[in-house]
This record gives C-alpha cells, sequence and structure tokens, in this order.
C-alpha cells in the first residue's frame, strides 16, 4: 500500500506553522513526487479569522484577515508544475466547535464554494472538494451537511470528486491539549457500523470516498474497524481511503513524526483490507525531509526503503 496522498495542513489547530514561502514548497512538491504522491489536499481554506486566499466574503461577512499571500493559487501553480491534483478544503468558522450547530458552516461555505470555483476553477490541477468538518460519530447535522456541501462542490464544478475524512472514536481519541494519551469510552465496533450505516445513507450520492484517520485506534483494532470501513463504503459504492497518520499519537508530547514500524502496520491493514487508496496527514511536518522535525526525514528515507521493497 503505497500513499499517493497528502493534506497541507496550512491552517492549522495544532500543528506549529514552519514559515515556508513559494520556495520551499515547491522543493516539498518535488519530494513529494519522488515518492509517488499524485494528490495534494489544502485541509481547510480557513480556520476563523486566518483564511489562505484572498476571500472578499469571508473578509466583509466574518471579519477575516487578509492574507498576505494567495496559498490556493500558489498551490494550485505548484500542482500543475509537479502534475499533481490538487483537492480544496472548505472552509471552517470554528463556530461549530463553539456551539455544535452544523449549519454556521453550511451557511459560510455556500458563499466559499461559489467564489473558489469562480476564482480558481480554471486551473488543470483543480481536481476536487475536501468536506472539511470533521467528525467520529453520528454528530447532529454533520450528515446533512455533507451532502448539501457536497451536492454544491458536485454542482458548480462539474461533478468533482468529494470526500471526508472522519476519525474513529477509539481509545486514542483524545483532545490534542489533554495530558493523556487514551480514554475508557472508546466506541465499540457494532457501534461504529451502525452510526456509519446510517451516515453514508444520508452522502453517499454527494460524497465519492472516506478516508478514515487511522490513529486513534490501537494497532491490534486496524484489522475489524478497516474490514467494517471498507465493507460499508462498498455498500454505499463509496471509495475507501485512509488517512495513514505519519504523527505518532503514542508519546506524551504531540505531536512528533511516527516510527516507520508503525506506519508499516496500518498500511499493511489498509492493503489487507482492500482499500482504495492512501492519504497521509501529513507530509511536510512529518515526513518531508525539509521539515523543521529532523525525524521526519529519517521517516522519507525509511519509507524510500520500503518502497523499494516493493518493487
Amino acid at each position: 500500500m503505497k500513499i499517493t496522498g497528502t493534506f497541507i495542513d496550512e491552517i492549522s489547530h495544532d500543528i506549529p506553522h514552519q514559515n515556508w514561502g513559494r520556495k520551499e514548497w515547491d522543493r516539498d512538491f518535488e519530494h513529494m513526487k519522488a515518492i509517488g504522491i499524485n494528490t495534494v489536499i489544502m485541509i481547510r481554506s480557513g480556520y476563523r479569522r486566518f483564511i489562505t486566499y484572498p476571500s472578499e466574503w469571508l473578509q466583509h461577512n466574518l471579519g477575516c484577515y487578509a492574507p498576505p499571500v494567495d496559498l490556493v493559487e500558489m498551490f494550485l501553480q505548484l500542482a500543475e508544475k509537479h502534475g499533481l491534483k490538487f483537492y480544496f478544503g472548505l472552509y471552517d468558522s470554528g463556530k461549530y466547535w463553539d456551539t455544535g450547530n452544523m449549519q454556521h458552516e453550511i451557511d459560510a461555505n455556500r458563499y466559499v464554494i461559489d467564489e473558489v470555483w469562480q476564482r480558481y476553477g480554471h486551473y488543470t490541477s483543480f481536481g476536487g472538494w475536501y468536506l472539511s468538518m470533521e467528525i467520529s460519530r453520528k454528530t447532529k447535522g454533520a450528515a446533512q451537511a455533507f451532502r448539501v456541501l457536497g451536492e454544491q462542490c458536485k454542482g458548480v464544478s462539474n461533478n468533482l470528486p468529494t470526500f471526508i475524512s472522519p476519525w474513529i472514536d477509539g481509545k486514542k481519541a483524545v483532545m490534542a491539549a489533554s495530558s493523556t494519551l487514551t480514554k475508557e469510552d472508546a466506541v465499540s465496533l457494532s457501534e461504529h457500523e451502525k452510526e456509519w450505516d446510517e451516515i453514508f445513507q444520508e452522502i453517499h450520492t454527494a460524497v465519492d470516498a472516506v478516508a478514515f484517520q487511522d490513529g486513534h485506534i490501537d494497532y491490534s483494532e486496524l484489522e475489524d474497524f478497516f474490514s467494517i470501513n471498507k465493507k460499508l463504503a462498498d455498500k454505499y459504492s463509496m471509495q475507501c481511503w485512509t488517512n495513514a497518520e505519519t504523527l505518532d499519537r503514542d508519546m506524551p508530547i504531540k505531536f512528533f513524526p511516527i516510527k516507520f514500524e508503525k506506519l508499516k502496520l496500518k498500511l499493511d491493514a489498509a492493503r489487507k483490507a482492500g482499500y482504495d487508496k492512501a492519504i497521509t496527514f501529513e507530509f511536510s511536518h512529518f515526513m518531508s525531509p525539509q521539515s523543521a522535525y529532523l525525524q521526519a526525514g529519517h521517516l522519507y528515507n525509511r519509507y524510500k526503503e520500503y518502497l523499494e521493497t516493493l518493487r
């Protein structure tokens, strides 16, 4: 199982910014392509007041700050240069996290989707959409938000693909700011299957692929959860991807690059389950030779050695 896609974590909640410019990003796209990555996904186009492109609507209506660089345009241009596809991640107002009401995200992104397609839809590297609302359980209003926004994304862009990347509510699903690494109230296999069966039933016509994050369950649980994910995706004719996290959730310091052995365990489990694609969160911090973390470059080298064994 090869990693062929990565998120670009340019507007982050809990990962330190690397302050890269075009030169550094250009070099990173080269490193990505060298190991077979063909898809880059901007994880979100904004969070609260910080945004990645000069959105007139977001600045005027939500008081967002004017960004010094149009990152969306830069990423699209670099994707074209290196022959990669770019997925646009929707805006996160932060209001859902404050109120539990997903309607805020629908209201803002209705404008963002139209604005972005009008500005950037002519780029041949514009390959799809990432519906960036992250959930793990049958969150109130989430399925409706995925369906409504997915339908709009596909409608304006001549049916370009959409995907989501939820997390599994396993024992390692704790807040990044928490001092603990695990919790007691983890979801059971039967609960996970029941809830996601209901979610997929509502969203499958508007969402083409689901990429469950793989870092919140124990390595011994991968096979069972992955088989359920694949069975449900097949039932609703959705693609089943894995979001193979290259950050390590087992250490008290959050977050460092993962040990290669752990990454291989997760990729092997996805291969055995018959997954369609592997993406990662995320290359530039946790796997890139020019990452601020020295260990990331070593992970890159170990992964390249792993690719050689597959040949």
